[in-house]
Order: C-alpha cells, then structure tokens, then sequence
C-alpha cells in the first residue's frame, strides 16, 4: 500500500513562502509520475504540478513562474516551492502518485491511484 504524507503547510502572507513536501512510502520515488493538487472552499480540484520518472515539470498557468515543483529520489520525497504567494493560492493542497508504467504521459491530467491527505495553506493580507 503506498502512502502519501504531506507536510509544510500552514499561514503566510500575501508575497510570501512556503515549501511543501510529500514523504512517499514506495521502493522507489523515480518509477513515480507525482504531481500536486489543491482544492480552494467551494471550488473543484485543481492540477498544480507535475514531475515524471525522468524529472520533467509541467505547470497550471495560475502558477507558473512562481511555484516549482521538485523531488528527491533519494529520500523518496515529493516538493512544491511556493513563492509569490497570492490568497487565491489558499487551498488544501494534495500530493497524488501513480506508477509511471500505468500512464502514457505524465500530467495533471494523468489518472492518480494514489493520494496523501492533504494539508491547508492559507494566504492572507
């Protein structure tokens, strides 16, 4: 059973910081296509970023510039650094994985198996 564990999250101020990260529990982080996504209050879920096996990124274009999305195979470990915070960027944030074999092309379109609980980041002026 893979589990998802995300962490980082919390309060910052409009123009500010936060560095997410996600602690996957598999053999190896690598043969993963891993994204983020973030649901707002009373909006739909919403593709953040993604990264395949081989480390290439794609973006929403609500993000793009200001967050990237990174991982460490070593430390099976997921990241999403946030800058340039803006309160539309409050949300539950979701870390998701699927094996890399299971999905043509990585994305926030691909069909995640696996999903963490997610973890609440709110921006604030």
């Amino acid at each position: 059973q893979v589990r998802l564990v995300e962490s980082g999250g919390g309060s910052v101020e409009v123009g500010g910081s936060l560095r997410l990260s996600c602690a996957a529990s598999v053999y190896r982080i690598s043969s993963y296509c891993m994204a983020w996504f973030r649901q707002a209050p009373g909006k739909e879920r919403e593709g953040v970023a993604a990264i395949d096996s081989g480390g290439r990124t794609s973006y929403a274009d609500s993000v793009k510039g200001r967050f990237t999305i990174s991982k460490d195979n070593a430390k099976n470990t997921l990241f999403l650094q946030m800058n340039s915070l803006k309160s539309e960027d409050t949300a539950m944030y979701y870390c998701a994985a699927v094996p890399s074999l299971w999905v043509g092309y990585c994305s926030v379109l691909s069909q995640f198996e696996y999903w963490g609980q997610g973890i609440l980041v709110t921006v604030s002026s």
